[in-house]
């Protein structure tokens, strides 16, 4: 009999995932109609892929419709070679991707700690081994507060692991009792806000402010019209109505908000003085482009939120995002210099003339145009 770790998914019936994520001369391997030896090597990690794209694959295998392929790929999986670890890291990973393989890798530590640092790990994968995670795993979990305040299942699942230190317990509460979180079925965070808001809280808690619930419910025909872009801006009267609720809101319903509202919420919420709270917007699965476009050239953007951009590999292949994010004098220096070695000459000369543009960086724009024109003059001599 087998003991292949179980694909969970193959049951499901049907890969989230689509092949697209690979190189093209690469996705014959995890193509169903490819012949099954084509398959079977990249089920065994026997074709040369970047890590990120080595996850991606077995995961798509273990939906294979050939057994021997589906089994083969859970196990290189569940071994997964040192080679492809640095994948675990990579938040360019498919989410699906990186849920399956928390789940898989949960006993090995250190690739497990790799996957909860990922914060494009999904929460719910980040929930579930909370449950029962050893105490280094479970202090990383705890430690991480906007996971903790955007999954409130992370709260009562650490609060049951026998593995988790009563003080980390202790600590994590206070941080969401602080923080307007109310989870009345869990007795750590009923005490926890007796210890912060004294006795009276559990008898007579204070009104926490509007949900995200409550807003979402209120707001859903915007939320649901948000992609159509022909659909009309949120009347001003209904946008003032949004900013005075959101103003009343704890720092955890915002979170919430951030994370499922639409873009008029998002675009209020990236503005909050909490860095969790538009840390959240930024990472929301509903921003889009164009969102991401504008945050890159605000000068008054938060740091976290303007790393977290361009370090993301998806949003600095659009040349837009690119050149705006070099337009921004918040920029690293190290990074605007790599993103000016992709740029189209004209825009390298904007850049050089651009007194919005820190001084190293437009130096290094007359440099690269001064070099690039030093073999037109040799010509014309």
């Amino acid at each position: 009999m087998s003991t292949a770790p179980q694909t969970s998914p193959t049951a499901a019936g049907g890969c989230p995932l689509t092949a697209d994520f690979l190189p093209p001369n690469m996705r014959k391997h995890v193509d169903p109609a490819a012949p099954p030896p084509l398959r079977m090597m990249a089920a065994k990690a026997m074709v040369p892929l970047a890590p990120a794209d080595m996850l991606g694959a077995l995961f798509m295998l273990t939906f294979d419709p050939d057994a021997g392929v589906r089994e083969t790929a859970a196990k290189t999986a569940a071994a997964l070679p040192d080679r492809f670890s640095a994948g675990l890291r990579d938040e360019n990973v498919p989410a699906p991707v990186l849920g399956w393989f928390l789940t898989l890798l949960r006993s090995r530590d250190a690739l497990a700690e790799m996957l909860v640092l990922n914060s494009a790990t999904p929460d719910e994968a980040v929930a579930e081994v909370s449950r029962d995670c050893g105490p280094k795993l479970a202090e990383l979990i705890g430690q991480n507060q906007l996971r903790v305040l955007r999954h409130e299942n992370i709260i009562r699942n650490l609060c049951t692991n026998p593995n988790a230190s009563p003080a980390l317990i202790d600590n994590v509460c206070d941080f969401a009792v602080r923080s307007g979180m109310t989870i009345t079925d869990v007795p750590q965070m009923q005490a926890a806000r007796v210890r912060i808001l004294g006795p009276q809280a559990v008898a007579a808690p204070p009104d926490p402010g509007p949900t995200a619930e409550e807003i979402l419910k209120e707001f859903q025909e915007d939320v649901a019209q948000e992609k159509d872009e022909a659909a009309a801006p949120m009347p001003e009267a209904k946008k003032l109505s949004l900013t005075q609720r959101i103003m009343k809101m704890s720092i955890a319903q915002k979170i919430k908000l951030a994370t499922l509202g639409n873009k008029e919420a998002r675009g209020l919420l990236i503005r909050d003085s909490n860095k969790l709270v538009c840390t959240a917007v930024i990472r929301s699965p509903r921003i889009t482009d164009g969102e991401v476009l504008s945050c890159a050239g605000n000068k008054a953007i938060n740091e976290e939120v303007l790393r977290i951009i361009y370090n993301h590999r998806e949003w600095t292949k659009n040349y837009k995002i690119k050149i705006t994010l070099l337009k921004n004098p918040r920029l690293p220096l190290s990074v605007g210099m790599k993103f000016l070695n992709t740029l189209r000459d004209n825009d390298l000369k904007e850049l050089s003339r651009d007194k919005n543009v820190p001084s190293g960086l437009q130096g290094m724009a007359k440099k690269m145009l001064a070099k690039k024109e030093e073999p037109k003059k040799s010509d014309d001599k």
